[in-house]
């Protein structure tokens, strides 16, 4: 029996539902670590050089997010959890198998937080906060979709 024949068809609406569901699944408290570190050491670094200002925060909270998503999504990915292996093993299955479909959540997520963050404590504009936000979904989709290309051919 083929590959082709034991898939079972999913819609786009499941293929969503899944995709956000094995996101969930990852790594998100060693992220949470990960990212607060980072947006740490982005804050210190500006402080020794004498800058503080709103912008300041909100480029070091991006850090932390950006870091977050990363690092969580591609966990989700990879199949990795705070939870243990042992749970969802057709979600994680699914997930490695459609690691740019899971990429699309944590990017999405990137993309909203980092518009709300700028939004909120910048002056910039709006299309300037947008476009900033568009890339740094991008690189949180890249990053994440490409670990999970790479993790997949590995196993």
């Amino acid at each position: 029996m083929s590959r082709s024949s034991r898939e079972i068809a999913v819609s786009g609406a499941e293929k969503r539902q899944l995709a956000v569901a094995s996101a969930t699944l990852g790594p998100w408290r060693p992220a949470a670590a990960v990212g607060a570190l980072g947006g740490g050491v982005s804050l210190a670094l500006h402080l020794v050089h004498g800058h503080f200002g709103l912008g300041i925060l909100s480029g070091a909270i991006s850090v932390a997010a950006l870091l977050f998503f990363c690092v969580g999504g591609s966990g989700a990915v990879l199949g990795y959890s705070s939870h243990g292996s042992g749970r969802d093993r057709r979600l994680r299955r699914w997930a490695r198998s459609h690691p740019w479909q899971v990429a699309a959540v944590p990017a999405g997520l990137m993309f909203l937080s980092d518009l709300v963050i700028r939004q909120a404590l910048t002056s910039q504009g709006f299309f300037s906060t947008l476009w900033t936000g568009l890339w740094h979904g991008a690189v949180v989709a890249a990053v994440v979709g490409a670990v999970g290309v790479v993790g997949a051919s590995r196993k």
